[in-house]
């Protein structure tokens, strides 16, 4: 990973949006800082799209969608995306997956989740599981003691052991049926709501990121950035970002941002 101050001069000034994770890339210690908002907005504001692409539920990403300073949001590890229509007051909802077949995976993601709890003990349902349309998350550090590296690898085990895709957060186990991801929805969404064809325009994009389930996005896209905190996952990451800042987390997140700002 190469410092953020080597990001091309002429690449930054042609960056038309940016993709980024939330938690730990946009939060802090759990929280969005006023400063990680305000660094968001200020990205609108200067014509760039911003689009958060995150593991977090559907109940979440619907309030993210109306309220936060952004053109959309995937949500679930690529499960769906939705947009919302200020002028006209709509939420679009586009789903990988059919309304049917999610209700069909819930009650099998039921039986995986409990074997889960029972054997490895210390971890937790994730508290804003109830909020989830398509996928399985497993707390190992959020609102429970942090568990120790092979505690979470036999959570992702029991996972796949059940058919399921299995994606470690920077504070859950993330699992769902089917073979999509962050980066599959977000090409969907960019094509269906903006005409981009990001295999063409990838280049025009800047990813923000922090942990193993980022990896499609950090492959994907060349001018893909970790947040200092990567650094926690050495030796975990598929792939590692082109690009890491100085600082961690939120604070990292607002130093792209003034980063990409500062070539406009």
């Amino acid at each position: 990973m190469k410092p953020l101050h080597e990001f091309p001069f002429a690449a930054r000034r042609a960056v038309r949006g940016v993709l980024c994770d939330i938690d730990d890339t946009l939060t802090t210690d759990g929280r969005l800082t006023a400063a990680a908002y305000a660094a968001m907005e200020k990205l609108q504001q200067a014509d760039l799209r911003v689009v958060p692409i995150t593991g977090r539920p559907a109940g979440w990403c619907d309030h993210i969608a109306r309220m936060w300073p952004v053109d959309g949001v995937v949500g679930e590890n690529g499960a769906f995306y939705f947009r919302y229509d200020h002028a006209a007051r709509n939420m679009l909802r586009r789903y990988a997956l059919s309304a049917t077949q999610r209700a069909a995976d819930r009650v099998r993601l039921a039986a995986i989740r409990d074997r889960i709890v029972e054997q490895v003990p210390g971890c937790a349902v994730a508290s804003d599981q109830n909020y989830r349309d398509a996928d399985l998350a497993i707390d190992y550090c959020e609102d429970v003691a942090r568990l120790p590296q092979n505690a979470v690898d036999k959570i992702v085990m029991l996972m796949r052991e059940r058919g399921l895709t299995a994606k470690i957060s920077s504070i859950h186990v993330n699992g769902w049926f089917g073979d999509y991801d962050k980066l599959t929805m977000t090409r969907t969404m960019m094509r269906e709501c903006f005409g981009i064809d990001l295999d063409g325009e990838r280049e025009a994009w800047a990813f923000v990121g922090d942990s193993p389930n980022d990896a499609p996005m950090f492959e994907y896209f060349p001018y893909a950035i970790g947040v200092a905190n990567i650094r926690d996952f050495d030796g975990q990451l598929p792939r590692a970002p082109a690009y890491v800042t100085e600082k961690r987390c939120g604070d990292g997140f607002r130093e792209v941002a003034d980063f990409l700002l500062a070539a406009r």
